[in-house]
C-alpha cells in the first residue's frame, strides 16, 4: 500500500488581530526574522514591501517595529516630508538598505521617480512604500502587501499579510515554521 506524503501549500496570507500594540510589535518581529532569513539565503535579492490602511492605521509604527527588529538601532524617522529615510544595515554580513517611503504628501505620481527614488528598488534589501496608491502605478510591483486598520482603540490592529510573488511566499512561508 502506497503512503501518502502530507503537501505542504505555501502560506499566501496571514490575518491578525492584535490586542495590544506589543502583539504588533511582536509581528513585526516575526517578519523582520523572516526577511533576514530570505535575503541572507539569497544574497543581492529585493522585496517591495506595501503598508496600506487609512490615516493612523499604524503604519509608520508597524515599521518603525520591523526596522528596529532588522537591528537598526538608532530612531526611525517618519519619511512623511522626505518621501524616503534610508536605513542601511548588515545582516550576517550582507549589506542592505532599507528604504522607507511616505507618498502621503505627493502631489503627482511621478514626483517619487523625479526625485530619483526608483534606483532604490534594485539594490539588495527591502522597499517599504506607505500610500503606494498615491503612485498610480508608477511603482515596481511588490512581493508583499500588508494592510492595516485601527480597531475599536488605538492600540489595537486588524493586520493582514498578503504573500504577491514567489518571493514573497517565501518569506510567508518562513513564518508558518
Amino acid at each position: 500500500m502506497a503512503q501518502r506524503q502530507a503537501i505542504q501549500t505555501p502560506l499566501t496570507a496571514i490575518d491578525l488581530y492584535c490586542r495590544q500594540e506589543a502583539d504588533t510589535a511582536s509581528l513585526a518581529k516575526q517578519l523582520a526574522a523572516s526577511f533576514e532569513h530570505f535575503l541572507t539565503k539569497q544574497p543581492g535579492s529585493h522585496l517591495n514591501i506595501s503598508l496600506e490602511g487609512d490615516l493612523g492605521a499604524g503604519k509608520t509604527t508597524f515599521a518603525r517595529y520591523l526596522i528596529q527588529a532588522m537591528g537598526h538601532e538608532g530612531k526611525v524617522k517618519s519619511p512623511t516630508y522626505t518621501l524616503c529615510e534610508p536605513y542601511p544595515l548588515q545582516l550576517k554580513g550582507q549589506d542592505i538598505t532599507v528604504h522607507h517611503f511616505d507618498l502621503y504628501r505627493m502631489r503627482d505620481p511621478l514626483e517619487w521617480q523625479e526625485a530619483g527614488f526608483a534606483e532604490h528598488f534594485d539594490v539588495p534589501g527591502i522597499c517599504l512604500i506607505e500610500w503606494p496608491e498615491k503612485a498610480e502605478g508608477t511603482l515596481p510591483g511588490f512581493d508583499i502587501q500588508i494592510q492595516l486598520a485601527a480597531v475599536a482603540n488605538e492600540n489595537e490592529r486588524a493586520i493582514k499579510i498578503n504573500a504577491i510573488t514567489e518571493s514573497g511566499k517565501m518569506v510567508l512561508q518562513e513564518i508558518r515554521q
